[in-house]
Formats: C-alpha cells, sequence, structure tokens
C-alpha cells in the first residue's frame, strides 16, 4: 500500500510542477474586484506590521505554506526544504498528508526532523476524510502530533479529487460524526479545508458547528485536483470526467461567504486556492480571510530556486502587499478591508 501510495504522490509532484493541472476557464473571482486608489495616503510602510498570531505563535506575514505531500523520498525532501523555508520567514507550514506514516513508525524520524528543521513556527499535520472514517486511527494521529510537536491537525476534503482518482475512495458515510470524535478526541485544533473546489458558508457553519477550528477554503481558481486526477488517467478527452475539471466555488466568493460567520464563530479563515502574487493576498485578506495560503507556486519557487528560493517569493510578495495597503491608505492589517475595494463593474 506504502509503495502504490509513494508513486501516486511522485506523479502529483511531477503533475504539479507543470502548468497543465490549472482551472481551464473557471477563475479565482480576485479579478472582479479593484482596490481604491488613496491619493492623500500618510501610511509609512516601514511602520506596517504584517505579523499576526497564529495556533497561540506569533508569525510575521499572514501566510500558510499550504499542505502538499508527503510518502516519498522527494516528498521527505521537499518538506524539511520547505520547513527551513518556513522558519528562516517565521511562518507556519503544512505537512503532505500523514496516510503514509499511519501503519508504521519507520517515517518517525523524519517528521521529527522537520520540527527540529521548524522548532518556532506552527506545523500542521494532514489527513484526509477517508482516513479519518476510521476512528482507530485517531490514537495513531494523537502519536504523531505528539512526537512531531503538531500544532494543529488538518482534514482535507477531497471528494472531487476521490471521485476522479483511478484509486480513489469515495465513500463518506459518517464523515461529520467521525470528525466530531476526532475534534473532541484530539489534544490540538482540527482544521478542515478542500483541495480545490472551495466550501460553502452552509458547510463551513456544519464544520464549525462540529468544533473545527480553522476553516482553508482551497476554492476554485488555482490547481485542479480534478484535473490533475484526468491527466494521471489520461482521460482529458473522456466525456465523463473531462467537464468536472472546472468544477468548483471560487476562492472569492467562499471568502466573502464563510467570513460573515466570523460573527457567530470563533476560527481562523484561510484563503487558498489562485492564491499567487501580492494583489490576490491583499484581496483575499481585504474580504476578510486571516491567513492565504499557496501550494503549486511555492512548490516550483523551491524545485527552481530552492530554499532562498521560496524566501525571496514570499517575501517579495508581501512587500508588494505593503506597496498596495501604502496606496489605499492602509496602516495596518484591520485597516485593509472590505471598503478598500470595489467591484470591477461599479467603475464605469
Amino acid at each position: 500500500m506504502n509503495e502504490e501510495i509513494s508513486s501516486r504522490k511522485k506523479e502529483h509532484i511531477d503533475l504539479c510542477l507543470t502548468d497543465k493541472v490549472v482551472f481551464r476557464q473557471k477563475t479565482s473571482g480576485f479579478e472582479n474586484y479593484e482596490f481604491i486608489h488613496y491619493a492623500p495616503t500618510e501610511v509609512d510602510m516601514d511602520k506596517i506590521d504584517l505579523s499576526v498570531k497564529f495556533l497561540a505563535k506569533k508569525i510575521s506575514y499572514p501566510f500558510l505554506i499550504s499542505c502538499m505531500t508527503g510518502g516519498t523520498v522527494d516528498a521527505d525532501n521537499i518538506n524539511l526544504k520547505l520547513a527551513s523555508a518556513a522558519e528562516s520567514l517565521v511562518i507556519p507550514l503544512g505537512l503532505g498528508s500523514l496516510r503514509y506514516a499511519l501503519d508504521t513508525n519507520k517515517f518517525d524520524d523524519i517528521l521529527i526532523g522537520i520540527r527540529d528543521a521548524a522548532p518556532s513556527v506552527p506545523l500542521l499535520g494532514n489527513i484526509g476524510a477517508a482516513q479519518i472514517l476510521d476512528i482507530k486511527v485517531i490514537t495513531r494521529l494523537e502519536e504523531i502530533i505528539k512526537l512531531a510537536d503538531l500544532d494543529a491537525l488538518v482534514v482535507h476534503l477531497n471528494p472531487l479529487q476521490e471521485l476522479m482518482q483511478k484509486e480513489g475512495e469515495p465513500k463518506f458515510a459518517g464523515l461529520r460524526k467521525s470528525l466530531h470524535i476526532l475534534v473532541k478526541e484530539l489534544s490540538v485544533p482540527v482544521i478542515v479545508k478542500e483541495v480545490g473546489s472551495g466550501i460553502s458558508k452552509q458547510a463551513a457553519e456544519e464544520l464549525l458547528y462540529l468544533g473545527v477550528k480553522g476553516i482553508d477554503i482551497a476554492g476554485a481558481g488555482g490547481t485542479s485536483w480534478a484535473g490533475v486526477e484526468i491527466l494521471r488517467n489520461h482521460n482529458e478527452n473522456d466525456e465523463t470526467t473531462a467537464p468536472f475539471w472546472d468544477w468548483g466555488l471560487p476562492t472569492s466568493y467562499c471568502i466573502r461567504k464563510i467570513s460573515r460567520l466570523k460573527k457567530e464563530f470563533k476560527f481562523s479563515l484561510i484563503a487558498s486556492g489562485g492564491i499567487n502574487n501580492e494583489f490576490e493576498i491583499a484581496k483575499a485578506l481585504a474580504l476578510g480571510a486571516d491567513l492565504t495560503a499557496s501550494a503549486r507556486s511555492v512548490l516550483k519557487a523551491l524545485f527552481n530556486g530552492g530554499v532562498p528560493g521560496v524566501f525571496t517569493l514570499i517575501h517579495n510578495r508581501f512587500q508588494g502587499v505593503k506597496k498596495i495597503m501604502f496606496l489605499t491608505g492602509s496602516s495596518s492589517l484591520k485597516e485593509l478591508n472590505r471598503s478598500k475595494l470595489c467591484l470591477r463593474k461599479n467603475l464605469c
């Protein structure tokens, strides 16, 4: 089983290093918004503080290196390098799915090594929805959490990917019950994320009632994991699967809807899915996200420029965010809010 998973993860990495896997027609929706230029700005860019608190730790930027991959030699190296980058940037890191480590302890030293490489930043473990249906995994997940000193566990919901994947497990009966048990039994907060199809307000509300402490939207507009699986299966022209390539809710739509739930629940709203530059980061934050996150663009930066490449990519993005804050008269992240945006259609 582990060999099969490793082979699949290797294929995922190879495909995600290309531009073949992006949404073809649907976008994140950020292009529908424009920042309102504020000409008499008095903002001092040198005094802008982009640090925030996440999982009880102070981080330098409202940004998370999103969960990517695990379970292969390449993936282990990727996570170690990303841990080094996260530590130097002082930002959180999400690990790939821990499914490969559930039935063995041979990866324990690697997980410990990742924490050693990033001793001060939030580390997030990650497991698929299909795996938590067996509540017996909770004991092993808690062992891994203690072993790797994880700050949270992310449960990724990927019904579309499971549906498209030839080895998929599109059976989720009992998911909410299992998730509720997981939330109660684990020693760390549980965050729920999608993988590219977005989370609706109704779904987020149901998840928050179960006790999850974070929602990572992972909306449409970035990597299409349906597309990844369609390419793996060589089914690009299959009339039964190809139409689902662009399935999902745009990231900007999800942020706008789910942010309204902050009046009722205390949770972290993480925006991912087509977050590829400073403008998309700033728009996500202005629409109500607490953090932003990226995966594929960070992975490409790592392969092209190593740890320094990741550092430069993220540092430069947030220097760009500061420029946007200067031009909109936003001296703090709190001031970078929805009032600084307008819909493009209302500009004419």
